[in-house]
């Protein structure tokens, strides 16, 4: 099976950019850029989301859960997703995350959604 940073660097390549140029594009160093590629490092979740955007591919084929890169949502259901998407301060103040029967704090919340996403990496 292809790995994430197998994936990177071989859409950067068809692009003709270097990692420095790639880099810069989506606000991460040089360094990070290339532990992606060599699959020392696994991207976080937001930056997984600047390779799709910047690219104009799916989360799923940058992990590698399909080979069609070109299957993207289109702008309304990507703008949809975006809109439920867990960590939106506006989706966290609506409705509340609780643990027996307490309110999760905002700092909290994230704290959880970031451990979910971390686990999720893992699984991968």
């Amino acid at each position: 099976m292809v790995r994430c940073g197998e994936r990177i660097a071989y859409l950067r390549e068809k692009r003709g950019l270097t990692q420095e140029e790639l880099a810069n594009k989506l606000g991460i160093s040089r360094a990070a850029l290339s532990h992606y590629e060599t699959n020392r490092r696994e991207p976080d979740y937001e930056t997984l989301g600047n390779i799709a955007n910047y690219f104009n591919i799916s989360l799923d084929y940058l992990l590698g859960r399909t080979n069609n890169p070109d299957t993207v949502l289109d702008d309304d259901v990507r703008e949809f997703v975006d809109i439920l998407e867990l960590s939106d301060e506006k989706i966290l103040e609506r409705f509340a995350l609780t643990i027996d029967g307490r309110k999760l704090s905002p700092e909290e919340s994230k704290r959880f959604i970031a451990f979910v996403r971390a686990e999720r990496l893992m699984k991968e």
